[in-house]
C-alpha cells in the first residue's frame, strides 16, 4: 500500500508509535477492524464495540502476522508495535482519508435516498468490462464501512466504486472528505431519515454536502427525474450530468441535445448531457427492455432487474461508463450481467411461489416501489410488511399512507407485523383494500403466511433492517406451499 508505512500512519492519525524503531519503515499490507480478517504485515484498528472490544484480540492478531495495531490503551507486553490514539474510530477515518491522498484511480461516491446499492452494483458492473474495479461490500457504506472499502483498494484496482449512506447532517461531509469523489452520482431524494434530517430539504441539503469534497474537475451525475436534483445548475462551476426517463415532448428535446454534443462526449466529459431512455417495455419480473439515448449513439437493452427504478440506475451506470470512455457495447455488456443481490429486489422461485426478497431495509418511497414491483406478479399477490424506521414525527402518518397505497394497488392480500405496522394495516382497511391480516410477531407472521401462501402467489417480503425479515425470507426457502 503506497506510501503506508507506520510512520507515516502515525503521523496521520496523530496517534504515538510504541515499538521498535526498525518498524517503523515497515509498509502495511492491509487494514481491518475484525480480528478474522487479519493477514500477513496487516493493520489491526482494534474498535471498542456494543458488543466486542478489539483490544481483546491483539495477542491473536499478532500471532496470525499482523504487523502493528491501533490502540486506545497502552500494552506493556505487545508483542507487537502499536499506536497508540485517543479514538480508534477516528483514527480510521483519518488513515483512510491520507491513504486516498496516495491514490490516482477515479473514485465513484454513490448516494441517494433510495436504490444506492442497486446503482453501485450496476456502475460496477458495467465497468469491469474495461477496469478492474474495487466497490462496496455489501452495505459497508458508513463512517466505518467507507473507510475500510478505501483501505482495501490496491495496486491492482483501476476504478473504485463505493457507497456513501448516511441519517444526519454531517455525516456526508465526514464521508466524503475521506472518499474525495472523482465522480458523484446522486439517485435521489427521497424520504428517509426523516428523524434526524426533517423533510427533502433536508435530505438534499445533507446529501449535497458531497459537492464540497470533490476532486478538482470532479463529474456530478444527478436523477434528473428528482425535483429536488434537476434543480441543480452547477457544482463547482461545472453543469452536471442529468440522467432520467421522460415524457415524450421531453425525450425529443433530450435526443435534440444529445444528437448536437455527441461529438465531444469525451472530450468535454459529458458536461450538462442527458442519458435518457425510451420505448420501455416492461417484461414483468425478468426485467424491462428499453432503447437508451446516449450522447454517443443509441443501443437496445435489457435491464435484468425488475422495477421502473432499475432502468434509472442503468442509465446512471452507463453515464459513468461514458465519462470513463466505454464503449455503448461495453455498457451494454455490463449491464445485462447485472445480477440482484440478496434483500434488494432478489426474485426467488421456488416450489411454484414467487418471492421478491426486499427485506434488507425500508422506507416509504422504496416501500412504494416494491409495492409497484409486487403488483408485475404473476397470481395472487401478497405483502409482507413490518415497520419503518427512523422517519420522526410522521412515523404513524407514513405508515398508514403507505397502507392506503397497498389498497390503491388492489393487492390481493396484506400480511404486517410490528408496532407501526399496525397503522399500515388500519390505512389499507380504511381504503378498503384486499385481505389484512396482522400478527403480534414475527414468528406468527411466519406460520400464519404458511398456512396461506400457494403455489402461483407472488410474495413481497419488506421491512426495515432492524425487523429481521431475513427470517421470513429463510423460511419461506424451507417449506412447501399449499397446492
Amino acid at each position: 500500500m503506497k506510501n503506508m508505512t507506520l510512520e507515516n500512519i502515525a503521523l496521520a492519525c496523530g496517534g504515538q508509535y510504541v515499538g521498535a524503531k526498525e518498524k517503523k519503515q515497515c509498509f502495511i499490507s492491509g487494514a481491518v477492524t475484525d480480528s478474522r480478517d487479519v493477514g500477513q504485515d496487516f493493520l489491526f484498528i482494534a474498535v471498542k464495540g456494543e458488543r466486542v472490544d478489539g483490544h481483546q484480540y491483539i495477542s491473536a492478531v499478532s500471532q496470525k502476522g499482523a504487523l502493528a495495531c491501533i490502540v486506545e490503551q497502552p500494552f506493556k507486553e505487545a508483542s507487537i508495535p502499536y499506536i497508540l490514539v485517543d479514538s480508534s474510530l477516528i483514527a480510521l477515518k483519518q488513515i483512510a482519508a491520507f491513504y486516498r491522498q496516495q491514490l490516482a484511480i477515479p473514485v465513484i461516491g454513490i448516494t441517494g435516498s433510495v436504490g444506492k446499492t442497486s446503482t453501485k452494483e450496476m456502475i460496477a458492473s458495467v465497468l469491469s468490462t474495461k477496469y478492474n474495479v474495487l466497490k462496496t461490500a455489501g452495505n459497508f457504506n458508513n463512517e466505518i464501512g467507507l473507510p475500510l472499502t478505501i483501505l482495501r483498494i490496491r495496486k491492482e484496482h483501476e476504478v473504485a466504486v463505493v457507497e456513501m449512506g448516511i441519517s444526519d447532517f454531517g455525516e456526508m461531509s465526514r464521508l466524503a472528505e475521506i472518499a474525495r469523489p472523482t465522480i458523484c452520482v446522486i439517485t435521489n431524494i427521497g424520504s428517509a431519515h426523516l428523524e434526524n434530517l426533517k423533510d427533502r430539504d433536508g435530505i438534499f441539503a445533507a446529501k449535497t454536502e458531497v459537492f464540497s469534497y470533490l476532486t478538482e474537475g470532479a463529474t456530478v451525475i444527478l436523477n434528473v427525474d428528482d425535483d429536488k436534483l434537476s434543480a441543480v445548475t452547477q457544482v463547482q462551476g461545472r453543469k452536471p450530468i442529468f440522467y432520467g426517463l421522460r415524457g415524450e415532448g421531453e425525450q425529443r428535446k433530450g435526443e435534440q441535445i444529445l444528437r448536437g454534443q455527441s461529438e465531444q462526449i469525451v472530450a468535454e466529459e459529458a458536461e450538462g448531457a442527458c442519458f435518457c431512455a425510451k420505448a420501455v417495455k416492461s417484461l414483468g419480473l425478468k426485467g424491462n427492455m428499453a432503447q437508451f439515448v446516449t450522447p454517443e449513439g443509441e443501443m437496445e437493452i435489457r435491464i435484468p432487474l425488475p422495477g421502473e427504478v432499475h432502468i434509472g440506475n442503468a442509465l446512471a451506470a452507463a453515464a459513468v461508463g461514458q465519462v470513463l470512455t466505454l464503449t455503448l457495447a461495453e455498457i451494454k455488456q455490463g449491464i445485462e450481467a447485472v445480477q440482484a443481490i440478496s434483500g434488494r429486489s432478489h426474485i426467488i422461485e421456488k416450489n411454484g411461489i414467487t418471492l421478491i426478497d426486499d427485506c434488507y431495509n425500508a422506507n416509504p418511497v422504496s416501500m412504494r416501489a416494491a409495492i409497484d414491483l409486487l403488483c408485475l406478479g404473476t397470481g395472487r399477490t401478497i405483502a409482507v410488511l413490518g415497520d419503518m424506521g427512523e422517519l420522526g414525527v410522521k412515523e404513524k402518518q407514513l405508515h398508514y399512507e403507505l397502507g392506503a397505497y397497498v389498497a390503491s394497488q388492489k393487492v390481493s392480500a396484506l400480511f404486517c407485523t410490528g408496532k407501526l405496522a399496525q397503522e399500515i394495516v388500519r390505512g389499507a382497511k380504511e381504503m378498503g383494500g384486499g385481505e389484512t391480516y396482522y400478527f403480534d410477531s414475527k414468528e406468527e407472521l411466519i406460520e400464519g403466511l404458511k398456512g396461506y401462501a400457494k403455489e402461483g402467489d407472488t410474495l413481497l417480503v419488506k421491512a426495515s433492517h432492524f425487523m429481521g425479515f431475513e427470517e421470513v425470507v429463510d423460511c419461506y426457502r424451507t417449506y412447501a406451499p399449499l397446492r
